[in-house]
């Protein structure tokens, strides 16, 4: 927006109105086509990942579980902060997953008012030998006549999005439950 700012102080009134509309329509067209891509995501993410049990919030549950430096667990909040939902929409999906033996959940030694959530080993197999496979097959799907130059300029930009979109959310002084 700013660059928008710096090149409207050169611009007649006309001329502004008519770049202002464009951006409008350009922006709508953008975040209309991420909420479709996210419906989309969840609906065929999770059709490919079914058979496991799986959708798509498991998915990413378990992937940032599998990480190495999530070995040891990670706390409830901590698993929020990195996908981003509410405490409570997570611990909904957790209970899921644990009732099926995906994850264990278990008080921190530490602080005995959080918990941790580790990846159980039958988890762990699931993940490993037949969830991972399949979702890398979506993505050669998904991603089908992408080049690696173009996954990485779209990459760039959500990254971009999502950092304009957490300053937004800061600025709401909103806590997350």
């Amino acid at each position: 927006m700013n660059s928008y700012r710096n090149m409207a102080a050169f611009m007649s009134p006309s001329t502004e109105q008519n770049m202002g509309t464009a951006r409008l329509e350009m922006s709508n067209r953008i975040f209309f086509r991420l909420y479709q891509c996210a419906n989309m995501l969840h609906k065929t993410g999770s059709r490919a990942v079914q058979e496991e049990g799986l959708t798509t919030q498991q998915w990413a549950i378990m992937g940032a579980l599998s990480r190495p430096k999530s070995a040891s667990g990670m706390a409830v909040i901590e698993l929020s902060q990195y996908l981003m939902v509410t405490r409570q929409n997570l611990s909904a999906v957790l209970k899921r997953m644990e009732s099926a033996g995906h994850v264990v959940i278990q008080p921190d030694e530490r602080d005995r008012r959080s918990r941790i959530i580790q990846i159980t080993p039958m988890g762990r197999e699931i993940w490993e030998n037949k969830a991972l496979p399949k979702i890398r097959a979506y993505y050669e799907e998904a991603l089908d006549e992408f080049s690696l130059g173009d996954m990485t300029h779209i990459l760039h930009y959500m990254i971009k999005l999502l950092e304009n979109m957490k300053k937004i959310d800061a600025r709401s002084g909103v806590q997350d439950e």
